[in-house]
């Protein structure tokens, strides 16, 4: 099982998109440079959570779409590539600064949770990007959507651990860079890269 997954592609799609300056990172930014590692780590743990309820969420959906029409992945293959465009788009044009927040440890693990179960693009992005990376005749799908997913969720939480570390010694230089042309242009560059080798890749039936 997971044979012939493209680990490098999937990897680095994983990494890319964990590191696009977005509302997480935004938040995570700016309430770890007001209330300090304490309260960062904490909305770390509640992103993480809210991130896993998601994956769970996709992988029954997943499965369930694949046992009722195999051809559903030349979709998600399609609406993979739409996806990661949007990506783009959205990575470009978000040129706003977060809002500093106010809240202590608590309220900012039950915030992350929160804010992660209540967003479709999170559901979105377990069903088309991980999908993406899955062969039907690899092995059930919902154990690879699964694996490939905590494979993510460690990332991801890898990721806005350092931001959070970043934060607090950077303070409001990393926002200003988080909100620069320069760094939109980067990442909405390597976005639609990703969405071009999706779109060339063999789809997975």
């Amino acid at each position: 099982m997971l044979a012939s997954i493209d680990w490098v592609g999937f990897m680095f799609a994983m990494v890319v998109v964990e590191l696009t300056p977005g509302p997480n990172m935004g938040w995570l930014a700016a309430l770890s440079m007001r209330e300090g590692r304490k309260a960062g780590f904490a909305a770390v743990a509640g992103i993480t959570l809210g991130l896993s309820l998601q994956l769970l969420a996709a992988i029954t959906g997943l499965a369930a779409l694949v046992a009722a029409a195999p051809s559903v992945f030349t979709l998600l293959h399609w609406a993979g590539v739409a996806f990661m465009l949007y990506l783009a788009c959205e990575a470009f044009m978000d040129g706003r600064s977060a809002v500093p927040a106010n809240m202590d440890a608590a309220r900012g693990f039950v915030r992350g949770v929160i804010a992660n179960v209540l967003n479709p693009k999170a559901l979105v992005f377990y069903v088309l990007l991980i999908g993406q990376f899955i062969d039907a005749s690899d092995g059930p799908v919902w154990l690879q959507s699964l694996i490939l997913g905590l494979i993510h969720l460690t990332i991801a939480a890898t990721v806005h651990i350092f931001i959070v570390l970043l934060a607090d010694s950077l303070g409001a230089r990393l926002e200003t860079w988080r909100t620069s042309l320069a760094a939109r242009l980067l990442f909405a560059g390597l976005l639609t890269g990703i969405a071009i080798w999706i779109a060339l890749t063999p789809m997975r039936v």
